[in-house]
């Protein structure tokens, strides 16, 4: 099949997992024969002179790497209107630099690219299939109080209501996307994300620098990597942290990744007096965070809201014990007492308690990790997902072109709690 997938980022743009998400299912998909075109963006803050459009075949890819045009918008200032732009500028790349090429199938990666993807498929009478990867009502725990927040809950419902059909990473995500946006759950399916484990080895001399850079005198070694933003629940790691040090003295916490909460997660080591023992380490080269993985005794996982949670995937691949949060996909992809140990989101007691299960008896752990590291070939192979993509497509018929009204947004919390 000819695909055109369009995603706000693909390597070397990458925000979070969605960007890991496409490069690996592309890649993937054309590893099985299908022919893709990515259709996506130049860095934030660049502009045509800096990062002019490039059109080029990348590990059988052909990516379409879109300039930003001209306007002074800033995505953190001007969502809205950047986004829009974005989308503009994809759309006329899109029919001005793949003439002679048509897809068999649109496939949009979440509501920023809604714009382009929607019009495209109306335009080339194609299926349109939608990746919902996380919800707005769902990162802000079911409140659509803010101006903002509405206007992003109304295209990803223009998007989900558009589209022929609709994949999401888990049960969990299916159930939500399905209630937010009035949609029949039998018409979602659920396709997990993927992970390729041998990327994430490392030699053992990188293991013991690090271990001796971040432990020198031996302590237990915790580990949280990803965005910092509130949903993630970095701060209830940060709460738990003097219980975890009283029951284990001179544990640290490592905290790498950047996000808006980061300065939040600073002042709530103070407030905690572990400051000391936190170490912010930023964005960290993909061969120090997988040395840093093998070296820890626990990552933790503290999401409050988590559509799937492919860290955790690349945690267990690098053979690091596991303790994470049920909080929505992380509940299927951590099974507790099985592949990690698992607690309730936001119980800052009950994080204290799981972690200290792995650090008490580092034997179970570490037959946990080895289950969870076996689980990836069976439960998230990005051949198998990839030929389940492939088959939605071939499964998908275009509808055509709709023109709803606008969704009624709740005044209260869209969840009911």
């Amino acid at each position: 099949m000819r695909v055109l997938m369009v995603s706000w980022e693909y390597p070397p743009v990458v925000i979070g997992g969605l960007g890991r998400h496409v490069h690996a299912l592309a890649e993937e998909l054309v590893a099985a024969g299908h022919e893709v075109v990515v259709l996506s963006r130049q860095p934030a803050g660049t502009d045509a002179a800096t990062h002019p459009t490039l059109d080029e075949l990348v590990g059988g890819v052909r990516v379409l790497r879109v300039a930003e045009d001209p306007a002074h918008l800033e995505f953190e200032r001007d969502m809205v209107a950047w986004t829009l732009a974005m989308g503009h500028a994809l759309l006329r790349a899109a029919l001005t630099r793949l003439t002679g090429w048509r897809p068999d199938v649109v496939h949009a990666h979440d509501w920023l690219v809604a714009h382009p993807a929607i019009a495209l498929a109306d335009v080339l009478g194609v299926p349109l299939v939608a990746t919902i990867h996380a919800t707005e009502a769902g990162r802000y725990a079911g409140w659509l109080s803010a101006p903002l927040s509405r206007q992003v809950h109304s295209v990803e419902w223009w998007l989900a209501n558009r589209a022929d059909a609709v994949i999401t990473c888990s049960s969990a995500m299916r159930d939500e996307v399905a209630q937010l946006f009035e949609l029949d759950p039998d018409r979602i399916a659920v396709l997990h994300n993927g992970i390729v484990p041998r990327r994430w080895r490392t030699s053992r001399a990188r293991v013991t620098s690090a271990r001796n850079r971040f432990a020198p005198g031996g302590g237990p070694l915790l580990l949280y990597f990803g965005r910092l933003e509130y949903e993630k629940g970095v701060q209830d790691l940060i709460a738990a942290l003097p219980r975890i040090r009283r029951a284990h003295p001179g544990t640290r916490a490592l905290v790498a990744g950047t996000g808006t909460a980061a300065e939040m997660l600073v002042e709530s080591a103070r407030r905690h007096r572990v400051r000391r023992s936190v170490d912010f380490l930023g964005h960290l080269p993909d061969e120090d965070l997988v040395a840093l993985l093998a070296a820890t005794d626990a990552v933790v996982l503290p999401s409050r809201y988590e559509p799937f949670g492919i860290v955790a995937l690349e945690a267990a691949a690098a053979g690091a014990p596991l303790v994470a949060s049920t909080a929505g996909g992380l509940g299927e992809v951590v099974v507790d007492g099985e592949t990690g140990v698992s607690f309730a989101p936001g119980d800052v007691e009950a994080v204290a308690r799981a972690v200290g299960a792995v650090l008490t008896d580092p034997k179970a752990a570490e037959r946990r990790a080895d289950a969870a590291r076996i689980r990836l070939a069976v439960d998230f192979d990005w051949a198998r997902i990839a030929a389940g993509t492939a088959a939605v497509y071939a499964a998908t018929h275009a509808g055509g072109a709709i023109e709803p009204g606008r969704p009624k947004i709740p005044t209260g919390n869209v969840f009911g709690r």
